[in-house]
């Protein structure tokens, strides 16, 4: 039974600090060099003896250079070849069963849990399992707990699991054991398993002489999917590399060599001893190993590797809230050269809001594609004009110098000033990004805007502002033009998927009911069954309708608005943020509200 738990020496166990170096790792690791000191000791030390008596006591000459007649010189580049096949031959099918990590000591990675930002709870559940892995003895002893040998990271891609799963083991001071679960695989039958066990059994190697020792395996999904097989019986190949990583994860307390070699020696020494004097086999110690495993799709992975004395803690990496964007946003500007705008609370705060969704490799790859941005305009820091630049050509496609005509440009400048408009008075709670008449891909104009504030909801009367907002450039061309063009096609496209969502999916409509069955494909597809059924199709015809109908009352009221934004986009080709607001202040206050307008004409504070 463990005895009382002492509150001084594992009460830090759960602090949010990690644990210094009397930690048990630390303890492990001076014992096992001590140990590889004496048993140098115990091998060199009879060698510089015998070597003393024999020069000093018996006045032997020195050691020399074997002679060879001219007989063994005839046939020496013979055996040297067959020497040279033989060994050729063992390292291949030695090398065939090798382990494929890299090793990584802890100087050699140059981040810590400073440098992971963004993500505050998980920072903060990966540096409480450190503390456990530091302090494993003590948990084990004191209070009679089982320390984590395994947790799963799983997440969208870029969200920061290779990145934290190295900060973990540098924190932690242990060699750090990173493979890919491809470099597992093999075309010979059987090696795939002979390198999960080589790898296994080399961190029990690092984690006996280091104290512990942590493993990274990248994808785990690609060795660790499931067994079964879309109901024809389990798929062999696969099986047997998972049943080879089930094994392994639970291989942590198999004895060393020397271990296995003194218990054949007590085994012999048993069969001539009475039972009552019988020898006893020491307990192997089990090795100090966390293992960490990542992948981007955890259903995919066998139920079994997630039950826990495998994979103990699965650990859920999501994309930043927008106060987590902020914090990383600010890491990575204090590394890059930026103008002073970018300096402004506001506009870090904006640019926060604009990257919604974005990961944090995301985040860092739009600020060294601003930097490129701002190279080409031969400038040698960030300004705000970069990021937005930069942020269009990944999300939308480059500019093209395409030559509109003066009739086709006036219609496109006056559709995306309708959907301005109507954002700006139906947005309440939305900001104003980028307004623009460049082409760009299949764009020919863009209206972009996102949440003032950081949603995971969203209001009926929202998402009918959002349907308003895609009607806006067709009710903007029937107002100035008596007709719409072909370039109302993806607005159409998104209110009607805005409009089925709202009748088939989210209760916004007539029925409360929601189909998730599947289709003919497999896929549930909410839209073609809304679409499909007649009442369904004529309430979603009746919603965008309306929305059309509203679009284009405010736009009527608020033409001189309309004008405004259309003249400075003939003129300025894009607006991007304060521009497109200073040009609506500019062009003067809204009249007062139709009585018969449904909502507050009035813009954003």
């Amino acid at each position: 039974m463990p005895g009382p738990a002492r509150a001084g020496s594992l009460g830090v166990l759960g602090a949010t600090s990690v644990l210094a170096d009397g930690a048990d790792v630390a303890k492990s690791r001076e014992r096992a060099r001590q140990r590889r000191l004496l048993m140098v000791a115990l091998v060199l030390v009879p060698i510089a003896a015998w070597l003393a008596i024999r020069d000093f006591a018996w006045h032997r000459g020195g050691f020399g250079l074997p002679h060879l007649t001219d007989t063994e010189l005839h046939y020496l580049p013979a055996v040297v070849l067959i020497a040279l096949l033989v060994a050729l031959i063992a390292v291949s099918l030695l090398g065939g069963g090798r382990s494929p990590h890299v090793l990584y000591r802890p100087g050699e990675i140059d981040m810590r849990f400073d440098d992971v930002v963004g993500v505050p709870a998980l920072v903060e559940e990966v540096r409480r399992t450190l503390n456990l892995f530091l302090a494993h003895q003590t948990f084990a002893d004191e209070m009679g707990g089982t320390p984590r040998r395994g947790i799963l990271f799983e997440g969208p891609p870029g969200t920061g699991k290779t990145y934290l799963a190295k900060a973990l083991a540098a924190e932690a001071g242990v060699p750090f054991l990173f493979v890919s679960s491809s470099a597992f695989q093999s075309m010979y039958y059987g090696a795939t398993n002979r390198k999960i066990r080589s790898y296994f059994r080399a961190l029990r190697r690092y984690a006996r002489r280091e104290g512990g020792a942590v493993g990274f395996i990248e994808e785990i999904d690609a060795i660790g999917a499931t067994r079964a097989g879309n109901g024809l019986g389990h798929r062999e190949g696969i099986a047997g590399v998972v049943n080879e990583l089930l094994i392994q994860l639970q291989s942590f307390e198999a004895p060393t060599f020397g271990a296995r070699l003194r218990g054949v020696a007590v085994d012999f020494a048993n069969q001539w001893l009475p039972r009552r004097r019988q020898l006893r086999k020491p307990a192997p110690a089990a090795a100090n190993i966390l293992v960490i495993g990542a992948t981007n799709r955890a259903k995919d992975l066998d139920p079994a590797l997630l039950r826990p004395g495998r994979f103990d803690r699965s650990i859920y990496f999501d994309v930043p809230t927008r106060s987590g964007r902020r914090e990383i946003i600010d890491y990575y500007l204090q590394k890059k050269a930026h103008g002073p705008e970018l300096d402004e609370p506001g506009r870090r705060d904006a640019l926060a809001g604009m990257t919604a969704g974005y990961s944090p490799v995301m985040i860092e790859h739009l600020l060294d594609e601003a930097l490129i941005w701002a190279l080409r305009r031969g400038g040698n820091a960030l300004a705000w004009a970069d990021i937005t630049t930069a942020k269009m050509a990944n999300e939308i496609g480059l500019a093209h110098g395409t030559v509109y005509t003066e009739a086709e440009r006036r219609m496109i400048a006056t559709h995306e000033a309708g959907h301005a408009t109507v954002a700006w008075l139906v947005g309440r709670g939305r900001s104003l990004d980028v307004l623009s008449i460049v082409k760009r891909k299949d764009a020919l104009g863009l209206l972009a805007h996102s949440d003032a504030e950081e949603r995971f909801t969203r209001t009926k009367s929202e998402m009918q502002a959002l349907i308003q907002i895609a009607m806006g450039g067709m009710a903007a061309e029937e107002l100035f033009f008596g007709e719409s063009s072909t370039g109302v096609g993806g607005d159409l496209a998104s209110a009607t998927a805005t409009a089925c969502q709202m009748v088939g999916s989210l209760g916004m409509g007539s029925s409360l009911i929601v189909d998730g069955s599947p289709g003919p494909t497999g896929a549930v597809d909410p839209a073609g069954k809304i679409l499909a059924s007649d009442v369904g199709r004529d309430e979603v015809e009746q919603l965008l309708a309306r929305s059309k109908t509203e679009a284009r009352s405010m736009l009527g009221e608020h033409r001189h608005v309309v004008e405004a934004l259309r003249d400075a986009l003939l003129e300025r080709d894009e607006l991007v943020g304060p521009e497109i607001v200073a040009v609506i202040r500019a062009a003067g206050p809204p009249p007062l509200p139709t009585p018969g307008l449904r909502r507050s004409v009035s813009g954003p504070a």
